[in-house]
């Protein structure tokens, strides 16, 4: 079974200097055992519009972000990320 959250994206906080905007989907599959569903898979998908960013600093910023998330250590299932930076 699989089920699709969609996050409405981040509006940017000026008021914080914050200027960027995030659009995150996962797409989450879960599989049932006799003690109940469990998720197993997590893929997100993030596009991005971050002014004056370079690409292979939202690349590394993306990549820092998938190998630090403390949920996937909590669920303990498979995450998959697709990184979108728009200009």
């Amino acid at each position: 079974m699989r089920q699709t959250l969609v996050s409405p994206p981040a509006e940017p906080d000026a008021a914080a200097g914050y200027r960027a905007r995030l659009g995150p989907t996962a797409t989450l599959t879960f599989e049932k055992s006799d003690a109940g569903f469990t998720v197993t898979k997590i893929h997100l998908d993030v596009v991005a519009k971050v002014p004056g960013a370079t690409q292979a600093a939202f690349d590394q910023a993306a990549a820092n972000a998938k190998a630090g998330c403390p949920i996937s250590r909590l669920l303990k299932a498979e995450i998959t990320m697709t990184a979108t930076l728009e200009a």
